[in-house]
């Protein structure tokens, strides 16, 4: 009986976001904070005759652009990966939504292959690998929430995952990084100590000293997007921002009604959303069973 492999691949947000420089390579150095959501994506994997991947939205191409097909060549010419597989990805964490899930994919692949094919790397081993295929890569090989600098691949782990109800809706538009990048306003030094205010302030203080400075970039782009904010601030958020580049946003709140309140109303309004419970740990397990 074949052996088929089973994992999530868990969304992140950012708890603020500081562009602090804008380098001459075209990369910008950030701070940020990122925890995990529950909105997740689903992987199956087992051993083929060939390397074959498939996605449940079809509208995401399977070829050499799919972060899943790079992290499988990078396992081949660097830590002598041989093996062939059938992958299977049910695809739930919206792309171009500004919550990682194609850098979140990446890892689950380079995490799943390296225990079924037995490689032996390590977690230092796989967070370097990530490192070449995106910058918040080893954010999601480590599995923990973390401050982010640098372009935004050091990661400091640092628990500040919120211990409150997250609501993240998605406004079902895509958001360019480069655009908004290209058009944000780098600040090297900004007014407040965005690792302080997430350690030591509550969700209730941060709508006035967190802010993602992505937004006037995105804002007067997709209107949509500013809106949703004002929404969740509206159904009673302690906390409400822009996710990464857009175009998620999220709403923290300290009462699971209020939230849950939140979250439906933006069900049926037709956005897809998520709830996320208070102090949520993301499962990384990769687990068999017999076919």
């Amino acid at each position: 009986m074949a052996e088929l492999w089973i994992s999530n691949s868990h969304a992140k947000i950012n708890l603020g976001l500081n562009v602090l420089e804008r380098l001459d390579n075209g990369y910008h150095t950030i701070e940020t904070g990122f925890c995990f959501i529950e909105w997740n994506d689903r992987f199956e994997v087992k051993h083929a005759p060939r390397m074959e991947l498939v996605m449940s939205d079809e509208k995401i191409p399977v070829d050499d652009s799919n972060l899943i097909v790079k992290a499988i060549k990078l396992l081949q010419q660097e830590a002598g990966l041989k093996d062939e597989f059938y992958i299977e990805v049910e695809k739930n964490i919206p792309a171009g939504a500004g919550l990682g899930g194609g850098s979140s994919n990446a890892a689950t692949t380079l995490r799943m292959m390296n225990k079924i094919a037995n490689l032996g790397l390590n977690e230092h081993d796989l967070m370097e690998l990530g490192r070449k295929l995106g910058a918040d890569v080893p954010f999601f090989i480590k599995g923990k929430p973390g401050f982010a600098t640098g372009i935004g691949e050091e990661i400091e782990e640092l628990d500040i995952q919120p211990d409150a109800w997250v609501v993240t809706v998605f406004p079902d538009i895509e958001s360019s990084t480069a655009e908004a990048y290209q058009f944000c306003e780098p600040n090297p030094e900004p007014e407040f100590s965005l690792k302080n205010v997430l350690l030591d302030e509550e969700p209730e203080e941060w709508r006035y000293l967190l802010m993602n400075q992505l937004e006037p970039a995105v804002f007067p782009r997709h209107h949509l997007v500013g809106n949703l904010k004002d929404q969740l601030y509206e159904f009673g958020a302690d906390y409400a921002s822009m996710s990464g580049s857009g175009s998620s946003v999220f709403g923290v709140f300290q009462q699971d009604f209020v939230a849950i309140n939140a979250y439906e109303s933006f069900h049926k309004l037709g956005f897809p959303a998520n709830l996320t419970r208070p102090k949520f740990e993301p499962d990384t397990g990769i687990y068999v069973k017999e076919e």
